[in-house]
């Protein structure tokens, strides 16, 4: 049976991507075939599968150890590989584009929060990226606080205007606003 195939029965019966994974390594003893496999099932474009599968192959899967299959399958899925793409709409693009001038308003910003972002970001996750940034704060000497929390109250506010926006993100843009009005009348 082709691996695709495989990978896709699998995701079906409720595996998550990293198991699916682990599976067809296990039974192939093909690491790249099965990430790609697991990918393409996912209906990840072919292009952004081999680039994703590029960036870790020399890492994960160029030199497998027999019985590793579980911990690479874990590694993939958290450094996002098997993330899904979403097309945002041009709401959800702007809001992107506010977040980016945000980021950049830090000042800075910690490699683990920006490989979060970045996920959140491809998979339409905004709630949870704005959540993030909310609850973080530019850097004192390279940050520039007023262009953080303004860009973050209007990327709240388009945020809020999607049907059934997330309650917390509600009390994030009163922090937000909160913030902007220190800076502004500081």
């Amino acid at each position: 049976m082709h691996l695709t195939t495989l990978a896709g029965h699998a995701l079906s019966r409720g595996r998550t991507p990293a198991d699916t994974y682990a599976l067809l390594a296990r039974r192939t003893h093909k690491p790249l075939p099965s990430a790609r496999a697991v990918c393409l099932a996912l209906t990840i474009p072919l292009a952004e599968t081999l680039r994703r599968l590029h960036e870790c192959h020399d890492a994960l899967l160029a030199n497998p150890r027999t019985g590793s299959e579980t911990d690479t399958g874990e590694l993939l899925e958290a450094l996002g590989v098997f993330d899904v793409p979403k097309s945002l709409t041009d709401t959800e693009l702007a809001v992107v584009d506010l977040f980016l001038l945000a980021i950049d308003a830090m000042g800075g910003i910690r490699p683990g929060h920006h490989h979060g972002l970045h996920r959140w970001f491809t998979t339409g996750n905004l709630t949870a990226a704005y959540l993030s940034l909310a609850a973080a704060r530019p850097l004192p000497r390279t940050g520039n606080p007023t262009t953080y929390w303004t860009t973050l109250v209007t990327a709240g506010e388009l945020l809020t205007t999607t049907p059934n926006p997330d309650t917390r993100l509600k009390y994030a843009l009163t922090h937000c606003r909160t913030q902007a009005a220190k800076g502004l009348s500081g």
